[in-house]
């Protein structure tokens, strides 16, 4: 099954739409990698690379939504990897407050 499959766009309870599991994740899932392009204004979809580096998310995975205990993480090249199993139905969640992983 394809991650496209795995994943799914619905009503949030955090914050709007968020990105669902529509099946189990097992930990270490690497869940895709985000399609971007630069800004220079920030939006709900931007990630901030450094103090000076913007991007707009432009696929689905921008629908991560912000959890103080997160289920997923970002690596510099963009990836997003699943930091636990994951059960169908779950909304994943990244900390926004914390440092991209290298």
């Amino acid at each position: 099954m394809t991650m496209k499959r795995q994943l799914r766009v619905g009503d949030s309870g955090i914050h709007g739409k968020g990105l669902f599991a529509a099946v189990d994740i097992k930990a270490g899932t690497l869940l895709g990698v985000c399609q971007s392009r630069p800004t220079r204004e920030p939006t709900p979809y931007t990630l901030w690379l450094d103090e000076d580096t913007l991007v707009d998310v432009t696929c689905r995975l921008r629908f991560i939504n912000h959890n103080k205990s997160p289920n997923v993480i970002y690596y510099d090249d963009l990836s997003v990897v699943s930091l636990r199993d994951i059960k169908a139905g779950e909304e994943l969640t990244h900390d926004y407050g914390e440092a991209w992983a290298e």
